[in-house]
């Protein structure tokens, strides 16, 4: 009965109930396009694509990590949006996700990854921007030093740095 009466006022109101984990629409971006989407997902903005600005990847909560790498001395400070809330993002649903770099590296990604591990599409290293000859503007980061089992090539060469797409698939 208090449902029915909590109903019957938001509606009154004008307020209506919607779900959160997954928006109307995506806004289109108003920077430069750092990351496109496509494949099987919910929410576009181009076409058939949900194409992604720096700013639409920095408002996503942000998650920090400090890990080693093959490809650094010292230990480096990752931050950036989880892989599972970009892919929430977009309403994406697959069980692979084929990634691609600028520099036409590809790499085939288990979904499950996302939920497993906690993968962070990087956009800073270290507090700063990356830029493009340092493996920006975007990393897709495993963090490494979580488990022995993340330490070897399967996961070194899901890391893709220079990270320009996704295919969900």
């Amino acid at each position: 009965m208090l449902f029915r009466r909590l109903l019957l006022v938001s509606l009154l109101c004008g307020v209506s109930f919607v779900h959160a984990a997954e928006p109307a629409s995506l806004s289109e971006p108003k920077g430069k396009v750092v990351l496109t989407i496509k494949g099987n997902i919910g929410a576009k903005n181009r076409g058939n694509e949900a194409a992604l600005d720096m700013n639409m990847l920095s408002t996503l909560p942000q998650h920090t990590f400090t890990t080693n790498t093959p490809w650094s001395k010292v230990p480096v400070k990752f931050t950036g949006p989880k892989l599972v809330d970009v892919l929430k993002l977009v309403r994406a649903k697959g069980t692979s996700i084929k990634a691609s770099a600028i520099n036409d590296y590809h790499i085939t990604i288990p979904a499950e990854d996302a939920t497993r591990f906690d993968v962070v599409v990087a956009r800073l290293i270290n507090d700063q921007p990356i830029p493009v000859r340092e493996k920006g503007p975007l990393f897709v980061i495993y963090p490494f030093d979580s488990s022995a089992d993340l330490r070897t090539s399967t996961y070194y060469e899901r890391s893709i740095w220079q990270l320009k797409s996704l295919d969900i698939q």
